[in-house]
């Protein structure tokens, strides 16, 4: 614990081109938290910004010494910068959240709260109205069915990255080095003690979503490989079926030979070329899901650091 027992908070937000929203967000979160008894400290993690960002966040911090700012390199991706946020976290605790306002920090007080009962993982899980029909939407259920089924990881359906851990939860994170990072999935794989805590995402503050939909493949994409080997096995499950099948078309040749019914073995070149390009066509996925994950394990053995950090933001005049 900090001096005098009071429980330090670190809250981390990472941020990539919120310029006139972060504002907004910053007074929200110290509305609610200048109430509450504990020392807090903002982590304000900088993705590579281009929009005036980062000036935003040093003026801010002028106003606020709670505050550190760290400026990645270049823009690394959502989950780097969460990752690089909690690796400089020093508090009891750390709660994770965006920085667009769509993670309510009136949950804040009760997060707090669930950690000083016992629990390491308080998760947030989003509630969306069930009349609503997106595509983002659909995709997100159909993706959380599928790493659900082919994972051995349950991961909550709705899960944001607006949780807090416990120091114990961070440190047991922080063991886990792997390149293509997909925390939501992580998190849930420890198997610490966790509550989840449901939520209505609430409507930006201002700008609109970064995630767009290649950075969403790319997310998914993360989950489904570095979670599960379901894709080798739909290949082999392929590949042996048309196995069976070729075992089973040449039993009925044999067949035919061996009982005198040669005048029915008429070559099919349709059936013959169909086989074909359907085996040629599994055998070429089964190939790319091979190259996918070496191309993984190479990235990998590189040992190369999630993120890189520009520097420290520092207050003006010094």
């Amino acid at each position: 614990m900090s001096p005098k027992n009071k429980l330090q908070v670190d809250i981390v937000i990472p941020i990539f081109n919120e310029a006139g929203v972060v504002e907004q967000t910053h007074a929200h979160v110290r509305a609610v938290v200048d109430s509450l008894p504990h020392d807090f400290k903002f982590i304000y993690i900088d993705d590579g910004s281009s929009d005036g960002t980062v000036d935003t966040l040093r003026k801010i911090a002028n106003a606020d010494p709670r505050i550190s700012l760290l400026q990645l390199s270049r823009n690394f991706g959502h989950q780097a910068a969460l990752t690089a946020g909690m690796d400089a976290s020093r508090g009891d605790m750390v709660i994770t959240m965006d920085g667009d306002g769509q993670h309510p920090p009136q949950m804040i007080p009760q997060m707090i709260a669930l950690v000083e009962q016992g629990y390491d993982i308080v998760q947030a899980q989003r509630i969306e109205d069930e009349r609503s029909v997106s595509f983002k939407k659909i995709t997100s259920n159909l993706f959380y069915r599928l790493i659900n089924i082919i994972s051995g990881t349950q991961v909550l359906q709705g899960a944001a990255d607006f949780r807090a851990l416990s120091k114990n939860a961070l440190d047991g994170l922080r063991s886990m080095h792997e390149y293509h990072r997909f925390l939501r999935g992580m998190i849930s794989w420890m198997g610490y003690n966790s509550v989840i805590l449901p939520y209505h995402e609430p409507e930006r503050v201002g700008g609109k979503s970064k995630y767009s939909l290649g950075k969403m493949i790319r997310l998914a994409s993360d989950a489904i490989f570095s979670f599960s080997l379901a894709p080798l096995y739909i290949g082999l499950s392929a590949g042996l079926g048309f196995f069976i099948l070729a075992a089973a078309q040449l039993i009925y040749v044999l067949t035919l030979w061996l009982t005198g019914h040669t005048e029915r073995i008429v070559p099919g070149w349709s059936s013959m070329m169909g086989i074909m390009l359907i085996a040629s066509g599994i055998i070429m996925i089964l190939l790319g899901f091979i190259g996918v994950y070496v191309g993984y394990i190479f990235q990998e053995v590189k040992r190369r650091p999630i993120y890189l950090i520009k520097g420290e933001g520092q207050k003006d005049g010094e």
